[in-house]
Parts: C-alpha cells; structure tokens; sequence
C-alpha cells in the first residue's frame, strides 16, 4: 500500500510528458485557427463592430411615414488657388450647413454644423463626388442627430476624390409623422417564419411516416430471428426484381389508360364510388371465410384471377380518385377566394397519389412475387432430398449474387458514366455469381441463414450513411430537382428527418421488453402480429417524444437551409446580411429566436401531457 502512495519519477515524467503534449497541441490549435486579437484591437473594426451591434439591437418592427430634409453644400476637395471658397446664401428660416473650413485636401476633416433642422432627427451625411449635387453615389459613414433645437455638429473625413470642379457635402435627416404601423421588413419575416414552421411540421409529418416502418427492419432484435434457407433467399432475390418491373408495367399502363378519362369528372366519381364495392364482393368469393374440402383447380384458377382482376381494379380507382381529386381541386382554387387553398392542397394530394401510384404498385408486385418464390424455395428446402436441394441452390445462389451485383455495377454506370459494360455489368455479374456459386457449395443445403440480420446491417449502413449528409447538402440536390422554394427545403428535411428518426425509433425498439415479444411469438403469431402486439403498445410514448422533439429540431433547420435556396425565413435572412441590412436581418433572427423558444415549450408541455 505504501509503495502505491509513493512518489515515482516515472508517474511525474509521464504527467509531465501528457502535459506537456496537450499544450503543444493547443498551440498548433492556435496556429491554425489563426488566433490573433490584433483585427480586434483595430479602430476601423471596432468602428464596425459597434456600428453592426446597434444595427442588430435595432429591429426594423415598426414604422412610420417620414418627411426628409435635404441639405447639399458645396466644397472643393482640394482647395483651389485662385478660387473662392463657395458661399451659400443661408436662409434662417430653412435648414442649412455650415463647414469649417469651406474647402479641404483629400484626407482632410471638416467639421459640419447644421442648423434649424427638426428635432430629434437622425440621418447620414455624405460626401457627394462629382459636380452633381443629386448624384445617387455618396461617400461615408457618419450619421447626425439633432437635439432639441434641431442642431448637430459632427467632423467629416475628405476622401481621395480630388476635383477641379465643386463638390459636394449631403445632409439628409429624416423624421416620423403619423401614426406607426408594421414595417414592410416585419410583414414580410410575418410571411416567412410562417412558411418556416409549416415547411418544418410537413417534413415532420413526412418523414415520420416513412421512418416508423423502416424503425422495424432497423431493430436487431426483431431482424435476428429472421432466417430462411438458401434455396427461399435467391429465388426471392430473383423474384423481386421481376415482380418490380410487371407490377411497374402493368400498373403504369392502367395509370396511361385512365387519363384518357381524366376531364370526366362524372366518370371519375362513378368509378370511384364503384369500384370498392366491385372490390369488396370479388375478393369476398375469391377469399372465402369457409372454405369448401377440395376446391377444384378451375375455382382455384377463377379465385386467383378474380384477386388480381381485383387488385387492378383497385390501382384504377386510386388513378380515378387522383383525377377526380385535381379535378375538383382546380374549381374549389379558382372558386372559394381566400379559402383557395382548400383546393391547391386536395389538387397536389391527387398529383402526389397520381406520381406515387405506380410505385407502390412496383413495391406490392415485387414483395407479391418475392414472397411467392420465396415460398416455392421453401417448401423446396423443406420437401427435396439433399443432392437435389444442393444442386439446385448450386444454380440459384449464383444467378442471384449476379443480379445483385449486376445491379449495383449499373447504379455506378449511371453514376459515373464509365461507359464500359465490362467494367459496370458482366465483371460485377461475373464476381456475384462467383460468389453465389462458393455460398452455395460451403452452406448446408437445408441450413437457415440469417438473412433478417443481413437486413438489418445494409439497412443500418444505408441509415447511417444519409444521416452523415447535413440537410443543408440535401437542401442543395432538392433545389436543383424542384426548384428554388420552401418545397426543396421540405424534400431535404423530410429526407434528413426519415433516416434521423428511423435510427432513434430503431434503438427504441431495440431497448423493449422481450418478456412480451416472446410470448407473442410463442402463441405462434406472425411478423405483423407480433409488432402490432407485442411491440407497438411499448414504443408508443417514446415514437411520440422523439417526432415532437424532430419538429423543433425542422424549424431550427428550416432557418438555415434558406441560405441555398430552400425556402423559409433562412433565404430572407441571407439576402439581408448579402446586402448588410442589418436592422432587417435583425428582425429576422428575433423572430427564430421567439419561434424556436414557443416551439420548445410547447413540444416540452405536450411531451408531459402526451407521454
């Protein structure tokens, strides 16, 4: 014990040595980041400094119309031999200046002295180049402020604009008359830190919904026990794409065919009205509650066409809903005036169910046909012997590793043009398949492979990946896609706040009780039973804390991802510190200041109410 107190010459040089190490690397700091305190000590920066201080201490809030008094008097810079000094006949009964002396050498100073101005008044004085006594370039930064005689005296620097004509010195002091009222500076921040919090609540609201799904695929503990043989995992692989590109197809040329009704809005509204009844009786005989023993292969056959004659029905009333939806939003637009806007949301919903149609229908057909081959690979695993399953994934396996790998060479073809389809197709291809090939001879053939935590890992890489691109970079991409506009600035935070919030919903998920999901599982329910069960009830209250605190998080955001166009009061604020309008930039960070402080008390009074 004693020895561990002692003193050791070697502890006292490693400290010092540690020591010694973090202050060489503060030094480096300093020298790179340049710290130097003589710009600060420098006059013309304090000057500046203290000049932008007040302006940014003096929102433009309100304002007043205002009468201007205009005083030009003349001078010579410099003095001219021979010449006169220039006289001005004073009236005592108007404003008028008076220098000292009446002509000066460039970097000379005047004093100015102005008399029977208004009170109270402030203005800036210039030096006016040029014989033009109304010429609009000035030179200068002094501002005067008459007392309560309407007096004032300040000293006015020459510049270096020597002329042998008359120049002259500009007094313009301007004062309020009538009653105050919003400066045209407010009205215009009112407009957009309203856009703001309406840009950042829809990103809340978009990336929210799509994180909540993508939250379950980025949980480990509901992926890990996610594992199927090899045989079901390539042929769903092949399934997939296959299924992408029919659904796409079929589902695309359903969307072609009705915009050759879209102007009739009677049939629209027909169809819309129809088709869910049509629905719901094709899918009640195609999927019947009791089933009869044995059912012939001619009813299986008609009960299989009847679900998909169903499902197609069911894309063409979403095309038929979008048109009618644009229909009538286009009237309610341009017929309930100030209410308008009704019909410019109902038109965009149907433009938005119009775009995404033929997606979700890819998606479905995709997962349909993926999950169908899947099927088929498992119930092979289960039913083959041994050689046969082998042989089999022998063929499968590889044919899936080129396709993924195929597919992957031509995102880098599009990517970087490389122009070589030996390089971005068939060497990639050639590498999948090999690969396949190797998994399939080193693998049981009836052993189950954890493809749920294969899964979950791409799934996580890819989050983790957009998570690391700031929304401001995002915000840059969307501009160029859509447009300078808050609509950009909503696409980049809906982007950053889906893969934000997937990761935090994801831990979340991680983090439950398994108490519950086992015994959820043990009953025998399925994926679906055993979220909407087992873990839904247990992640309700955090879901609800963690998107209230990502909506504060947007309207912050929202501010600075104007600077590059994308909407809200950022882009106001930029084009006034741009034109160094500081007293408007000023209310526009006064108005972030009060919005992100509302914002965060409520998300916290609705955080202890809510959860």
């Amino acid at each position: 014990m004693n020895n561990h107190n002692k003193p050791s010459i070697w502890r006292s040089l490693g400290v010092g040595l540690v020591t010694f190490l973090g202050l060489a690397i503060l030094a480096y700091g300093f020298q790179v980041t340049r710290v130097d305190l003589e710009e600060l000590r420098s006059e013309n920066r304090q000057q500046s400094l203290v000049r932008v201080m007040r302006a940014l201490a003096s929102p433009e809030i309100f304002a007043y119309d205002q009468v201007e008094e205009i005083v030009n008097h003349p001078i010579y810079v410099p003095c001219q031999p021979g010449s006169e000094t220039p006289v001005v006949a004073q009236d005592s009964s108007q404003p008028y200046v008076v220098l000292t002396p009446g002509c000066a050498a460039p970097g000379e100073t005047v004093q100015v002295e102005g008399f029977n101005f208004a009170p109270f008044t402030t203005g800036p004085v210039r030096f006016v180049p040029g014989s033009d006594p109304n010429n609009i370039v000035t030179l200068g930064r002094e501002n005067a402020t008459t007392d309560a005689d309407g007096y004032f005296v300040l000293s006015l620097q020459m510049p270096d604009r020597p002329s042998d004509d008359v120049q002259y010195i500009r007094v313009l002091l301007r004062r309020n008359v009538g009653a105050v009222y919003f400066s045209r500076t407010a009205l215009e921040t009112w407009d957009k830190i309203v856009e703001t919090v309406f840009l950042a609540l829809l990103a809340t609201i978009i990336g929210t919904i799509l994180a909540i799904p993508l939250s379950f695929i980025a949980a480990r503990n509901l992926m890990k026990s996610v594992k199927s043989p090899l045989a079901s995992i390539a042929l769903s692989v092949l399934g997939w794409p296959i299924g992408i590109v029919l659904g796409y197809v079929i589902v695309n040329w359903i969307g072609t065919f009705s915009t050759t009704y879209a102007s009739a809005t009677w049939l629209n509204l027909v169809s819309v009205i129809v088709s869910p009844v049509a629905i719901s009786y094709g899918l009640r005989w195609a999927l019947p509650q009791e089933e009869r023993p044995h059912p012939s292969l001619g009813v299986q056959f008609a009960r299989m066409v009847a679900v998909f004659v169903s499902v197609l029905l069911g894309f063409f009333g979403l095309f038929q809903l979008a048109n009618l939806a644009m229909s009538v939003g286009t009237y309610l637009q341009s017929s309930l005036g100030s209410f308008g806007f009704l019909g410019y949301f109902l038109f965009q919903l149907g433009d938005i169910v119009l775009v995404i149609t033929p997606v979700l229908g890819a998606l479905a057909a995709g997962g349909t046909v993926g999950n169908f081959f899947g099927r088929i690979g498992q119930f092979a695993s289960e039913k083959l012997a041994l050689a046969a399953l082998k042989g089999l994934n022998l063929i499968l396996t590889p044919l899936a590793g080129a396709l993924i790998l195929g597919l992957l060479g031509q995102a880098v073809e599009w990517l970087y043009v490389i122009g070589d389809q030996v390089y971005t197709l068939w060497l990639p291809a050639g590498v999948g398949a090999a690969l396949g090939l190797l998994l399939a001879l080193f693998t049981s053939p009836k052993e189950s492979l954890p493809i749920g935590l294969v899964i979950y890992t791409v799934t996580r890489t890819l989050l983790n990946g957009l998570r690391s691109v700031e929304a401001l970079v995002m915000a840059i991409v969307f501009v160029i896609a859509v447009g300078i506009g808050p609509f950009a600035g909503v696409m980049a935070l809906g982007l950053h706040t889906i893969v934000s919030l997937a990761k935090l919903y994801s831990e979340q998920v991680e983090s439950i009780a398994s108490g519950p999901l086992e015994a959820i599982e043990a009953t025998g329910a399925n994926r679906l039973q055993t979220i909407i069960y087992a873990v839904i009830p247990q992640i309700v209250p955090p879901y609800i804390s963690y998107t209230m605190y990502r909506w504060d998080i947007n309207v912050r955001m929202s501010t600075i991802i104007g600077f590059v166009g994308g909407g809200g009061i950022g882009f106001l604020l930029q084009q006034n510190i741009n034109l160094l309008n500081y007293t408007a930039a000023s209310t526009q960070m006064l108005a972030i200041a009060v919005v992100v402080s509302l914002m965060d008390y409520i998300s916290s009074e609705m955080r202890e109410r809510v959860v």
